[in-house]
């Protein structure tokens, strides 16, 4: 079984997330790290190779080099290898452009399940499973709770608001994982060391027969015509210590941050 993971190498906090002169994120300007959606991914591969014996995860990741960090983490975490589509022409690349080299470098590595995170923290778009999976032809199982695998079956459970939903669907296939998927273990520091000596491999967009002309900042469906940065904002919880905890309790609990 091949699984392949998706990882993002985004801004470490984002209140530092500067622009360049294109209005793109200044990513070398910032630190950065494997994003946090992706974590969960990584976990689930790593518990679905735990159960199963034939079970080959793939990271990969496309951006600059600096996102080899985020194969890095992924490789501590319980990857097996790495593949990094590094190219120049790739700067500006919108989600369809994004969408289009991942979906090349699955078929080249190829795959039975794709995994990924809901979306990513700098752009929060969540389009990038539902656009590999139509580019693939495979079944998309967005926002899954949980994802268990039966010989060539894959089922998933999600909260749909109402209740509980049920998903089954035919590998391969395209899973993108929420943060109650199941809680990433921190890697140990023998894993850490392991993962530097593990294969990351590099291609370019020769290596996956796209042209320069249908990725980048020119090719792009979307246009970003500036940039304002938010007014910070402070609020100050008054009361008794019981009181304020539970206010701010309900209100990291509307804007679903617990």
């Amino acid at each position: 079984m091949k699984i392949v993971v998706l990882t993002k190498h985004v801004p470490q906090a984002m209140a530092e997330v500067t622009f360049g002169r294109d209005l793109t994120v200044d990513r070398s300007a910032v630190r950065c790290r494997l994003q946090d959606a992706d974590e969960y991914a990584v976990e689930q591969a790593a518990r679905i190779a735990c159960r199963r014996l034939d079970v080959q995860v793939t990271a990969l990741t496309m951006g600059p080099s600096g996102a080899s960090g985020a194969l890095r983490s992924a490789l501590a975490r319980g990857a097996d290898e790495g593949v990094h589509v590094l190219d120049d022409a790739l700067h500006g690349s919108d989600a369809p452009a994004t969408s289009l080299v991942l979906a090349a470098a699955c078929r080249r590595l190829g795959f039975d399940l794709v995994l990924c995170g809901t979306a990513s923290t700098d752009s929060a778009m969540s389009v990038i499973p539902a656009m590999l999976a139509e580019r693939l032809g495979v079944p998309a199982l967005c926002c899954c709770d949980s994802v268990r695998t039966d010989e060539d079956m894959l089922f998933a459970t999600r909260e749909d608001g109402a209740g509980t939903e049920d998903l089954a669907a035919a590998m391969p296939a395209v899973v993108s994982v929420t943060d109650r998927s199941g809680e990433p273990r921190y890697p140990r520091f023998e894993a850490v060391a392991d993962a530097r000596q593990k294969l990351v491999r590099t291609w370019s967009l020769a290596d996956l027969g796209i042209g320069a002309d249908e990725v980048g900042l020119a090719a792009a469906a979307t246009k970003v015509t500036g940039v304002t940065r938010a007014e910070e904002r402070t609020t100050t919880v008054t009361g008794d210590p019981a009181t304020a905890a539970a206010r701010i309790a309900d209100f990291l609990t509307l804007r679903q941050f617990l």
